[in-house]
């Protein structure tokens, strides 16, 4: 006697209701007919796998040690048979599920995706101002892609065998402050001009405040520091009530100036991820579009364009049609 997946599942069944009579009901079989498949099966593998009692039965030292092992691959074969029937309808019904962190990239994104992908694609966004969180979903097969960012000097925490593209290997971060604040005036600003400022940051983004310390630190300046989403942020910025870095593709507003800061301390890496297997034709295409949605916005806003000028960046070269 071969043992198969069933034959695992029947002790498993056992030890987790405790007796055959439990075990037989749960597995819709006669309790003699539960009976004679586990004598098989202990014959099969040489010993006793379970010891009788009058008030039920629980697993032998052997029992323990092969539970330990059948349990995996119950859960590995349970896992097989969802992820597969989940790509027969992807196949049957063509989806994208697309995870991201905060990007003015995102709607030029979504517009030319619907334009490049097969008509009746499902295209779906899922926003989180935490990276990690939306790696655990996509290796958890909950989304197919994430575009995220990552601080510098502060790693992703990243699951397991993600396939990764790098799309901005460093984006630099621009500091937004009131239109009147005094360091708005020049074309660069300084980390020393705003050493007197309260900087808001949101501690929900992942290595946000790490990376923002680290770099004030590192100059010198201990900040009063104000936690909230850059929502809030946004109201008390225009008022001349705290600074915050900002990605440079922000847009222009008349009541607020984005500056860069000199020699670009503060940064991030841009990176899309998914997970291996069929589909990278398809990856290939979200990438691209990524990028070429990133490009657009990148040299609408006249202080990156002037940035990436200065720096000689590849984003400036015009792509191959």
């Amino acid at each position: 006697m071969e043992l198969e997946v069933r034959h695992l599942r029947v002790l498993c069944a056992i030890a987790d209701a405790g007796s055959l009579h439990k075990a037989a009901r749960r597995l819709g079989m006669s309790q003699p007919s539960l009976t004679t498949q586990l004598r098989r099966i202990e014959n099969a593998l040489g010993g006793e796998l379970f010891l009788r009692e009058r008030t039920g039965c629980r697993p032998t030292p052997l029992g323990r040690a092969v539970l330990s092992r059948a349990r995996p691959l119950i859960a590995g074969m349970s896992a097989l048979v969802t992820e597969t029937r989940a790509a027969v309808a992807r196949a049957d019904d063509p989806r994208l599920r697309i995870g991201s962190t905060a990007s003015r990239a995102l709607a030029g994104w979504l517009r030319r995706l619907r334009q490049r992908l097969p008509d009746g694609t499902d295209l779906s966004l899922h926003m989180n101002v935490s990276a990690g969180t939306l790696l655990r979903m996509v290796a958890a097969g909950h989304l197919d892609v994430a575009f995220v960012h990552e601080v510098e000097g502060c790693p992703l925490l990243v699951p397991e065998g993600l396939e990764r593209r790098v799309l901005v290997e460093r984006e630099p971060q621009f500091i937004s402050m009131a239109r009147d604040h005094p360091a708005a005036a020049a074309p660069v600003v300084d980390l020393a001009d705003l050493a007197e400022d309260r900087w808001m940051v949101d501690p929900t983004v992942d290595g946000e405040w790490d990376g923002l310390r680290r770099v004030l630190t590192a100059a010198g300046i201990d900040p009063q520091v104000l936690h909230a989403d850059y929502h809030t942020a946004t109201s008390l910025i225009v008022v001349g009530e705290a600074v915050a870095p900002c990605q440079p593709t922000s847009g222009r507003r008349d009541d607020m100036a984005i500056r860069p800061l000199r020699d670009d301390p503060l940064a991030v890496r841009l990176l899309l991820y998914r997970r291996p297997g069929p589909g990278t034709e398809t990856f290939a295409l979200v990438y691209a579009e990524l990028l070429a949605a990133y490009r657009e916005v990148a040299l609408r806003s006249a202080p990156y364009r002037h940035w990436l000028l200065r720096n000689k960046s590849p984003l400036l070269q015009t792509p191959a049609a």
